[in-house]
């Protein structure tokens, strides 16, 4: 046994054990092949930067999950890994690249390619020292990147056998397009935030001398005018009666001087604006899906930047914003502008960069996602799906893939896995495979690369072995038993797991999907750069230490909800650990002469020896129910309660007369119960707090050295509940509650003996009361204790109702009565002054003339009050009287 230092000290408590647990290999699985495997892969962070709180929440619950089951005695993995996070992680380099003054491009994709590695490995041994001081119980052995030979192998065999069966397919389509990242995006990484924009009303003028409402041109509305130089139509609704005559006609193109007819096509709401809107299909989806109806020219106006190429004419080169300012200006000039309208409106833009996504015509590889989508459905709704919990994301999930799109996989970048597709230089054949041609100088290699959720679907069994199905991992730990993550990426992430589980391994990639929120700042407020309100959660370790970070995340986690950072909540989450502290300080203390714990028998134990130890056998009954149902918060409420009100607040106080009283045998016997219940109560805590739990484990003078790593959790013991003992207990407690609250109403010391008188009619509890004295006598200090049915209540005495007893103390013993009968009579004094001015103002005819009916009111309720206080103290008065006299 060694000392513990008077104050918790976080900091000395955490230096060095987490390195001590990682050189006795106690991550790792236990090599029982007879115990049930119980795995978890972590969602891997981006190798862009430093963890967040957000990290910090996810990976702590896990690390619960898995510390809880490891002691259980189930062979666990927890795999750690990391994302080599394609756009993301490339746009960090670039923009470290630009502040040297260089460019990807001056480097060339290799040399590129070599400074993302060296990015990756400075971040990626950052986040394994965060873990590190999270003290995150990962199997480092098996860790795993998103760009090892063995996933990179697992990406090229999906996309293979997906391209073979018909679901991958190359084409030119409307995507979602970065100009400032030069890559295509899926939907889901844009992200729509409302900007100031405007409605341009335009003039677009007949070819042929036609009219329309006494007006040789019609009006077209725009938000986009810098991408007008790609129209190649205008349309109307087939059945609207106001512009059938002009189905077939032409109009002229302003700027471009462009001949485009007027079609008809049941995409155009005759209700929004005029009913009549520009065809451009070369930047707008749905204008693609006209266009192809009508076998209209596509026009590409912008270069992968987002400036304008040669076909915008005298616009080429510039910005496609200064473009837009441009355009304006000439409209005007040229007498097409007919008025600009200033809106507020909704546009896309990249997760990523934060630029403002362009729709551009471009050729991508596609997943052909209905058939995928469909089998993932019928897997879920059939008898062995995953669980979501809270249950309500399931529907969430269900409804994103009933309405899913086709997925652009392909990326415009050097970083991330370079797409297995090869064309032949001569005679453009395409070659799909895992392997690169034979001939590899005919061919030339795709130069892009694929969505990194592409390769992060696969990481439940990626990580494992496959596609070698005779991996051990693979044929022990898959399916992963708990998938924890954040609600936001269901569609990002859960959803592709589970199809490309399904499809690729038949199996669903984990059992439950336990799903928390996002954390904001104390105001409700996203984390963000902009606002400056993000909180390091390294910074919060350094200062409260890691067991108060994660208490906090869990103490305040609900399933599914947000939570907010509070610097106060933290204070008490240290002040937690701190009580902790304390209390296993004096336990530790006082087990001198005991090595081991060997409880005495029910008979040889006092009531709070019962008590407590049905009390904890309650708690862990409760914690784990709990845990098995994820609601982690719950389950810290019930550790917190038990540790800081049962047992630091009233067994240790009732243990302290056993501890230090003449009775050895009693003695020793107390001892035991503290041991066996601090024991237990680390057992129950150490997936929660791993750093203060292990410190004061191996401090005890019962545990040998033996780290509470790979001790056994704790279990229910049915010999321990006892529903009469606890029923009992509470009695006691608010017996002895009730008179601490009258001493402190009355202001009298515990130092002052008192007379005590309970009167009941239950004889069990009379029984309990009286063998139990010693209780009451040591914590309210009762000069006189009586308890029977037949306890009068004094003449003056305070009362307390506890369940099925009532408690009087009389008054004399609680407060002097003479300093008493000279406070009642000053107050006497005081409110008699105050009833006297209040009924002068009241007598006084101008003041009932001029004051406010209110005021008035006011002084008339004076009156009243002041009187109501005067009566009851001057009968206060007189019973002190008649009480001194009695004397």
């Amino acid at each position: 046994m060694t000392e513990m230092d008077k104050k918790y000290n976080p900091n000395e408590v955490e230096k060095g054990r987490y390195n001590k647990w990682l050189e006795q290999d106690l991550f790792k699985p236990n090599g029982d092949q007879k115990a049930k495997p119980y795995s978890i892969v972590i969602p891997p962070p981006n190798v862009t930067g430093k963890l967040h709180l957000g990290h910090a929440w996810d990976t702590t619950l896990q690390d619960i999950i898995i510390r809880q089951k490891r002691m259980q005695g189930f062979d666990t993995l927890w795999l750690p890994g990391m994302d080599h996070a394609g756009i993301a992680t490339q746009a960090k380099v670039e923009a470290k690249l630009k502040e040297e003054g260089v460019s990807r491009y001056d480097l060339g994709r290799e040399k590129f390619v070599e400074k993302v590695w060296e990015w990756k490995d400075d971040f990626s041994a950052t986040i394994k020292e965060q873990w590190g001081k999270l003290g995150l119980s990962l199997d480092y052995s098996r860790e795993r990147f998103t760009l090892d030979q063995g996933l990179s192998d697992a990406v090229k065999r999906v996309f293979v056998d997906l391209y073979n069966k018909g679901l991958i397919y190359r084409g030119e389509y409307i995507i979602n397009w970065d100009p400032q990242a030069r890559t295509a995006l899926s939907d889901i990484e844009v992200v729509h935030e409302d900007d100031k924009g405007a409605f341009y009303y335009l003039k677009y003028p007949f070819v042929d001398g036609t009219t329309f409402d006494g007006k040789d041109y019609i009006e077209i509305a725009t938000t986009r005018p810098e991408t007008m130089m790609g129209d190649t139509a205008v349309a109307v609704h087939p059945n609207d009666s106001r512009y059938q005559d002009l189905v077939g006609k032409k109009v002229l193109l302003p700027l471009a001087n462009r001949e485009i007819p007027i079609i008809a096509d049941e995409y155009v709401d005759p209700e929004f604006g005029t009913g009549m809107v520009k065809i451009t299909p070369a930047h707008d989806p749905n204008d693609f899906l006209v266009g192809n109806r009508h076998n209209l020219q596509r026009i590409n106006t912008m270069n992968e930047d987002a400036t304008m190429n040669e076909n915008a004419g005298k616009y080429e080169g510039l910005d496609r914003f200064e473009a837009r300012k441009r355009m304006v200006e000439d409209l005007d000039q040229e007498g097409y502008l007919l008025k600009v309208e200033p809106i507020v409106h909704a546009v896309g833009h990249s997760e990523r960069t934060g630029v403002q996504v362009e729709a551009r015509l471009s050729t991508q590889w596609f997943v052909k996602m209905k058939p995928l989508a469909e089998q993932a459905i019928k897997a879920q709704k059939g008898k062995d799906k995953s669980i979501f919990w809270p249950a309500r994301f399931e529907h969430q999930y269900l409804n994103w893939m009933e309405n899913i799109h086709d997925w652009v996989i392909s990326r415009q970048l050097w970083w991330g896995h370079r797409i297995p597709a090869w064309y032949h230089k001569e005679t453009g054949e395409v070659y799909v495979g895992e392997e690169a041609p034979k001939d590899i100088e005919n061919w030339e290699q795709d130069p892009d690369v694929l969505d990194t959720w592409f390769s992060s679907a696969l990481w439940p069994f990626s990580t494992m072995g496959w596609p070698d199905l005779d991996s051990p991992d693979y044929k022990r730990y898959f399916p992963t038993d708990t998938l924890v993550t954040g609600y936001d990426i269901i569609p990002f992430w859960v959803a592709r797991m589970l199809f490309q589980s399904i499809e690729f391994t038949g199996k669903k990639p984990f059992k439950n999907v336990v799903l928390h929120g996002l954390i904001r700042d104390e105001q409700g407020r996203k984390m963000s750069k902009s606002l400056g309100n993000g909180i390091d959660p390294m910074e919060v370790i350094d200062k409260y230490g890691a067991d108060a970070l994660r208490w906090f995340l869990i103490s305040g986690t609900t399933l599914g909800q947000d939570m907010r950072f509070d610097y106060k909540k933290m204070d008490a989450s240290w002040n937690f650990i701190n009580k902790i502290w304390n209390a296993s300080r004096f336990v530790i203390m006082n087990l001198d002469g005991v090595t081991k714990i060997e409880l005495p028998s029910k008979e040889e134990r006092t009531l709070a020896d019962n008590w407590i130890l049905s009390r904890l056998n309650s708690t862990v009954s409760q914690v784990l129910d709990q845990l098995d149902k994820f609601n982690f918060g719950e389950a810290g409420r019930s550790i917190y309660d038990f540790i800081w009100s049962d047992f630091c607040d009233w067994y240790i106080e009732l243990s302290k007369a056993d501890l230090t009283g003449d009775d050895v045998e009693k003695s020793h016997h107390t001892k035991q119960v503290l041991a066996y219940v601090l024991d237990q109560i680390l057992r129950l805590i150490h997936p929660f707090m791993p750093f203060v739990s292990e410190k004061i484990w191996l401090t005890m003078p019962t545990h040998e050295g033996e780290s509470l790593v790979v001790a056994k959790y704790p279990e229910p013991n049915d010999d321990f509940q006892n529903p009469e003992i606890e029923k009992q207990m509470s009695s006691m407690i608010e017996l002895i509650t009730s008179v601490r609250g009258i001493r402190a109403e009355a202001g009298a010391p515990l130092s002052k003996p008192i007379e005590i008188l309970i009167q009941t009619n239950d004889e069990a509890l009379q029984k309990m009361f009286t063998q139990n004295n010693s209780y009451i006598e040591r914590l309210v200090n009762p000069k006189q204790i009586e308890i029977n049915s037949s306890v009068e209540a004094p003449e003056l005495s305070k009362i307390g109702i506890i369940s099925n007893a009532k408690v009087y103390i009389p008054l004399a013993d609680l407060v002097d009565v003479e300093v008493e009968k000279k406070k009642l009579e000053n107050q006497i004094k005081k409110f008699e002054s105050e009833i006297l001015r209040a009924k002068k103002k009241l007598a006084n005819e101008k003041f009932i003339q001029k004051a406010p009916a209110e005021l008035v009111e006011q002084e008339k309720q004076k009156v009243t009050d002041n009187t109501f206080k005067l009566n009851s103290s001057k009968e206060s008065l007189a019973a002190l009287d008649h009480l001194s006299d009695n004397q």
